[in-house]
């Protein structure tokens, strides 16, 4: 209640001083620098309600007046200095390198000083003047804007929407402006207020020091200083001008709060009535079994695939000499252990590397068109692989709530998506975006369209990003553990719309997980991965029902088992040991230090993905031995 009477109060005050200040000129007050000396000092009375100055001037004009002066150089220093400031803080946030030296490190010279002495300097050279002062105050407070901005979108540029609107094919001012800024619109807000508050204290200390506002040209400032030595005759004529100060620059501050709420939907109140509630059908289907065998109608090509990253103590590999392939509608399976390189493997396809300390070192990533033309994915420049982004790759991402943009109607996301790679009518761009809702099973989508992220659950979020991802109609899908963090019930719901998709769409399906049981679900073919490198591969039935990797094995036989028919329960099995450092990696085969089959020859040497069969390979000297 408290909050509502303070916002009311601000708006009301900061309208009226806004109104009052801007039509000044035209309102019947008395002339604020025509003097009478014989009436100073003068308490209220009708024509003057907040009596008269040591000249005999009327007080309450001269506030008005000096609300012109004083808001006119306050707000437009602050709004010169936010949009300069926010521009240098967004590219030096985003970009960094020597982009980041570039903007950020002169403004480190600014901030050194405190921001009066400069003023001070400033207008002493200069000469005082409000056009003067407001030019001073704008370039003294482009540092405090530019290093909250910069510091917020070092937050922000890392999250998983940001990615996600990277992997759609957006373009980097479209991502700065569209998709950062408005996640860091709040603080910016905030320092806004703060500036106009400052700049409104200095403008008044400079005018009280004679260097702001060029008399007879009323300022709050001025008055106070002009009342200021006849405190003891008439201390009114100090306490009115300090009172439209802090009035004035508690209501900016109350009023940027209030919009800083209502620019952040995260930190509205959601209010749900039983009328408004709506039973949601799971729609949980059983899956039909596909018709007729794939064929051989090649989608993916990776062969040979090696990534490296920089670190302090050198370099790792956290993809090493990876292949795989997928067919048009093919559902392949990466497995493993976190750290396996499955993310890697995928982010290295979608060319979403971390910036500056990544590359693709060597090996080729064949996309194969839908007119048979091979595209070669990892010499495809940054700058026109946005064309395969979105439209011919999508990506689902685990986090759904990290990767869908909280400020942002799931509706307008999926515009977005539809809108990264085509010009379409406003009318056709929504109905696309509600026949994407309805494709993936939304339930009600005309409202879940205006809604926002939070509002829905974990299971309607990831449904979303898979809608988002669909949008562009690609002809592979890139799915990154995307049931991780869901109950079961949920993870079976997802996995059969993924399966409805797959067959409705003949898209190609790259799953990466570390559940096995969804892996038996989903795929069709497995690619067991370790400390970077492909250790095994084969069909879902091969690596199943006859494993040839001693890791294979393990992983198999840590999933849970259902109680046996005594009624007891069996002791899980687990791999022992950890997975070794990327910079400490064993000479022969990675998985011998924990492997209970290991003997010196698996440590003579790197072992090679030997074909076990036509569609099996495993990466063990010994697996003839222990088949």
């Amino acid at each position: 209640m408290l909050r509502n009477v303070t916002l009311v109060f601000a708006i009301g005050f900061l309208a009226a001083m806004v109104a009052l200040a801007v039509f000044a000129p035209l309102l019947p007050l008395p002339d604020p620098v025509k003097m009478d000396v014989i009436s100073r000092m003068a308490g209220p009375s009708w024509a003057h309600p907040f009596g008269q100055d040591e000249y005999g001037r009327d007080i309450f004009s001269r506030i008005i007046h000096g609300a012109r002066a004083s808001l006119a150089v306050s707000l437009t220093a602050a709004a010169l200095a936010g949009a300069a400031g926010v521009i240098v803080g967004l590219v030096g946030g985003y970009f960094q390198g020597w982009i980041e030296l570039a903007t950020m490190r002169p403004l480190d010279v600014i901030l050194s000083f405190p921001p009066m002495l400069l003023a001070l300097l400033a207008v002493a050279l200069l000469g005082p003047g409000a056009l003067t002062l407001t030019v001073i105050l704008s370039i003294l407070f482009i540092p405090a804007y530019a290093r909250v901005t910069y510091g917020e979108v070092l937050v922000v540029r890392n999250h998983e929407y940001v990615e996600a609107a990277r992997a759609l094919g957006h373009r980097p001012l479209r991502i700065l402006a569209r998709t950062i800024l408005p996640n860091v619109a709040g603080p910016v807000l905030v320092q806004f207020s703060l500036v106009v508050a400052s700049c409104i204290v200095l403008e008044s200390g400079l005018s009280f020091l004679g260097l702001g506002v060029v008399p007879p040209t009323p300022s709050w400032g001025l008055m106070i200083r002009g009342a200021r030595a006849y405190m003891h005759l008439d201390p009114m004529g100090i306490v009115w001008p300090c009172m439209a100060l802090v009035f004035t620059v508690f209501s900016v501050n109350r009023l940027c709060d209030h919009l800083r709420d209502v620019f952040d939907p995260k930190a509205r109140r959601v209010s749900f009535s039983p009328a408004s509630a709506i039973d949601e059908d799971d729609g949980a289907r059983g899956r039909e079994a596909a018709a007729g065998s794939a064929t051989d109608d090649m989608l993916l090509d990776i062969r040979n695939l090696t990534t490296e990253i920089a670190v302090p103590r050198g370099s790792i590999r956290a993809v090493d000499g990876v292949s795989l392939k997928v067919r048009r509608g093919e559902a392949v399976a990466l497995v493993g252990e976190s750290g396996s390189g499955k993310s890697m493997t995928g982010l290295a396809i979608m060319k979403l590397l971390p910036r500056r300390i990544s590359r693709i070192a060597r090996g080729s990533i064949d996309y194969v068109t839908a007119d048979r033309q091979r595209h070669d994915l990892a010499t495809v420049p940054l700058n026109r692989f946005r064309a395969y982004r979105g439209k011919e790759i999508g990506m689902v991402f685990q986090e759904p709530m990290a990767c869908l943009n909280p400020v942002y109607t799931i509706g307008y996301q999926l515009v977005e998506a539809v809108t990264a790679h085509a010009r379409l009518p406003k009318q056709e761009t929504w109905a696309r975006a509600l026949k994407a809702l309805k494709q993936v099973g939304i339930p009600d989508p005309e409202r879940r369209l205006h809604e926002y992220p939070h509002q829905l659950s974990g299971g309607m979020r990831q449904r979303v990003a898979i809608a988002i991802a669909l949008c562009g109609k690609p002809s592979l899908l890139i799915a990154d553990e995307p049931t991780t963090a869901l109950d079961v019930t949920v993870q079976a719901q997802i996995l059969d719309l993924l399966e409805q998709i797959r067959e409705a769409s003949r898209i190609g399906l790259i799953f990466i997980t570390h559940n096995l049981g969804v892996v038996a679900e989903i795929a069709d073919r497995v690619v067991v991965m370790y400390c970077g490198q492909v250790v095994e591969e084969g069909t879902a039935e091969e690596i199943f029902y006859t494993p040839r990797h001693p890791y294979t094995r393990g992983l198999l036989a840590s999933v849970p088992k259902v109680e046996d028919k005594t009624g007891g329960n069996k002791r899980l099995s687990s791999i022992p040991g950890a997975v070794p450092s990327p910079l400490a990696l064993p000479p022969g085969c990675r998985f011998a230090p924990r492997c209970a089959h290991a003997t010196d020859l698996c440590n003579a040497g790197v072992p090679a993905l030997e074909p076990v069969s036509d569609s099996q390979a495993a990466r063990c000297v010994r697996w003839r031995e222990l088949a």
